[in-house]
């Protein structure tokens, strides 16, 4: 059984409550989103599907100037994120609320920032836990009402950061033009070299411009963090 807690450099989650735990992709996205960004100041992030609050954290940490809008629908996660966050350096930064992206309709709010690690399972066969089935299946947040949206909410010059399967790459990206959200950056994950890619780190904004593309092996041949993914996380993991 896992830890129900993990342990980061400036703070601490809970996760044993959470519909989603901690894992790799959460903090991937985590450190990834917006590193190389060239926005004067992201001043407001919104994190969704925040689950435990880690990737509202990670931002909190990264961003100083920036308070974080942390949005889920279930319960049990909304209450463990908050207690993350009350336990937390950042507890006045970030804000954590009962909000489905779904239904969202208005456009009062605008983020420098929005980071997604989405539901992406397409199977029609369930694992039987209704709250971790809704955290992993498009069927909760299909990804043309995720990328519609995030292209409301989205500031003039921000950044809207996902990470998703590598075969939903394309898919996604194609989704992603249809809503005038263009490609900017892109890091395709492996395990370790000669590995299939599993997962793809996606950057998109409002303005046309030349997309870079990458790649990031997470392990070496003896099973360690390599170099790259090491300097990624190295203000996060002990």
């Amino acid at each position: 059984m896992p830890s129900p807690t993990f342990r980061f450099k400036q703070f601490t989650i809970r996760h044993d409550r959470s519909s989603m735990k901690v894992g790799t992709d959460g903090v991937l996205l985590g450190a990834w989103a917006a590193c190389l960004s060239d926005v004067p100041s992201i001043a407001s992030c919104l994190d969704i599907g925040t689950g435990s609050g880690l990737i509202a954290l990670m931002l909190a940490q990264r961003f100083p100037q920036a308070n974080i809008d942390a949005i889920d629908i279930d319960d049990a996660s909304l209450q463990q994120a908050q207690e993350n966050v009350d336990a937390s350096p950042f507890s006045s930064k970030i804000f954590v609320v009962k909000r489905d992206f779904n239904s969202i309709n208005e456009e009062s709010n605008k983020y420098d920032l929005i980071a997604s690690n989405p539901p992406f399972y397409k199977e029609d066969t369930f694992g039987g836990n209704e709250v971790r089935d809704a955290a992993r299946h498009t069927a909760s947040l299909p990804f043309e009402r995720l990328i519609s949206n995030a292209s409301r909410l989205l500031s003039k010059q921000g950044i809207f950061s996902v990470i998703i399967p590598y075969g939903e790459a394309a898919a996604f990206i194609s989704l992603c033009a249809t809503e005038k959200l263009y490609l900017t950056r892109r890091t395709d994950v492996r395990t370790r070299e000669k590995k299939a890619f599993k997962r793809t780190l996606l950057e998109f904004q409002k303005e046309i411009r030349s997309a870079s593309s990458t790649t990031l092996t997470l392990l070496d041949t003896l099973n360690n963090r390599t170099v790259q993914y090491t300097e990624l996380t190295k203000d996060f993991y002990l």
